[in-house]
């Protein structure tokens, strides 16, 4: 079992959250060939030695006929590469990778890093999508899934009937996303918020919990990083900038650091897969605060190494956001600490990669 071809959505993503991974499979002597959207950020690989194949992936499309061509192209890439095993990624490809793989008769191992917003209220799209992933994971050899929501979701929609790992999420990078100091305690204190604006993320619930903590802690900064979705989520948060209550730095090709300069990174979440930038914000000591939501949660514990609060509760979101800035400085620079150790003791991709490598061996096992 040495060849392992891995279906990926977008080179930004790969290189984040699968850089040690494929690093981890070239040194333990893997031949790999990546399939994804080229960019800048994959010519890392191909130093490596890892072999590049392009393929036009379109993001939220429906259409049958694009969805029909990348299939096409999937099962084609499959015959010219003969993998002994297949790794996809993301809704795109864990179902047309997916299905490409059950039609070419190679193993296969999803990830499912979340279901995706089509999954999360009921109508056709929900009907059509949990279709398509029943169709797409049918025949996999095993199926990871990053959090307990995402397969109660799986199993109530019956879009699952093989072998499930669950997974620590995508894991983080621990030399990426270094350990470091705690601001010093004369800085003001700063929050950061890191993530796309749109409602679902909890952004303007935020924007709302920021106004009220304002009134009585005037100095503390809050910075938002992010793109927005739609443009007038957008405007919403460029208005909240205008009235002097966050600083909006729009999309940033690297977080790390804003993550550095802040004292605790807030998430307010309606759901997730699992929330990287609260790993990564933990792994650089971070104290985090977020929902009380999968994804988010399993990442910090609570009063240790975080604040949760209620998703969707403007209340519960401004109350969790003033305990913290009441905490001694000692106590947030000591769950930060304990944010770094619970990432070195459960979130390593070292994990992932461990997984990804006992499964495989399984396979070659049946195959001997």
């Amino acid at each position: 079992m040495k060849k392992v071809l891995i279906f990926s959505n977008h080179p930004a993503y790969t290189f984040n959250l699968r850089k040690e991974v494929i690093d981890g499979f070239v040194r333990e002597g893997y031949h790999i060939t990546l399939v994804v959207p080229y960019g800048e950020e994959i010519k890392y690989f191909e130093k490596m030695g890892v072999k590049l194949v392009d393929i036009t992936l379109v993001g939220r499309t429906t259409n049958p006929l694009t969805d029909l061509k990348l299939l096409r192209d999937n099962i084609r890439i499959i015959k010219n590469e003969k993998p002994d095993v297949i790794l996809t990624y993301t809704t795109k490809q864990n179902i047309y990778g997916g299905l490409a793989a059950r039609m070419t008769s190679v193993p296969y191992i999803p990830m499912m890093t979340g279901l995706g917003g089509a999954m999360e209220n009921p109508g056709i799209l929900q009907k059509i999508t949990s279709t398509l992933y029943r169709a797409g994971t049918k025949k996999a050899t095993t199926v990871f899934v990053q959090n307990t929501a995402i397969l109660e979701k799986m199993k109530q929609f019956d879009m699952v009937n093989s072998p499930i790992r669950m997974t620590p999420g995508s894991g983080v990078s621990l030399e990426r996303h270094a350990f470091a100091d705690y601001p010093e305690k004369e800085t003001p204190l700063q929050f950061v918020f890191i993530g796309r604006i749109m409602k679902d993320k909890g952004i303007f619930d935020l924007i709302e919990a920021i106004k009220r903590v304002k009134k009585t802690f005037p100095d503390v900064v809050f910075k938002i990083i992010g793109e927005g979705h739609l443009e007038e989520d957008t405007e919403r948060v460029r208005a909240a900038e205008a009235e002097g209550l966050v600083e909006y730095l729009g999309p940033q090709a690297d977080v790390r650091p804003y993550i550095r300069e802040s004292h605790a990174t807030i998430l307010p979440s309606y759901y997730e897969g699992m929330a990287n930038v609260l790993l990564e914000s933990a792994s650089a000591g971070r104290p985090v605060l977020a929902s009380n939501v999968p994804g988010c949660r399993e990442t910090f514990d609570e009063g240790i190494s975080g604040i949760g609060f209620e998703a969707k509760n403007v209340d519960s979101l401004t109350e969790a956001i003033e305990r913290f800035i009441q905490l001694p400085y000692e106590k947030k620079r000591e769950m930060g600490l304990a944010g770094r150790k619970k990432m070195e003791r459960e979130f390593s991709r070292e994990l992932i990669l461990q997984m990804y490598i006992e499964e495989i061996e399984k396979i070659g096992n049946k195959n001997d």
